[in-house]
């Protein structure tokens, strides 16, 4: 089982890494939700670096709980429109 964890967290990881170097926030003034987009990608980030304190404990079922979770900020943020990022294989897209 931590085999196949290890494996699907790489996998995430990657992608998540990916994500970030595609995303960029959607917001141009400095309004509430540039705030909001701004908290989203913190909480990324910090997810994302959770997973590899655990990836490198080998613990690769939370690395791939922190990694998911990262990404799903990201993902919803560009749902919802903080972020852009156009790439509907790899984000949840509006429209």
């Amino acid at each position: 089982m931590n085999t196949d964890n290890k494996e699907y967290s790489l996998k995430y990881k990657n992608l998540l890494e990916k994500a970030h170097k595609t995303i960029k926030i959607n917001i141009q003034n400095d309004s509430f939700l540039k705030e909001v987009a701004e908290d989203f990608l913190s909480m990324s980030k910090n997810y994302l670096n959770d997973g590899k304190h655990f990836e490198d404990k080998k613990d690769y079922s939370r690395a791939l709980a922190c990694f998911s979770y990262a990404y799903g900020w990201v993902d919803a943020g560009v749902r919802l429109g903080l972020f852009y990022g156009i790439d509907r294989d790899m984000f949840t897209l509006y429209k």
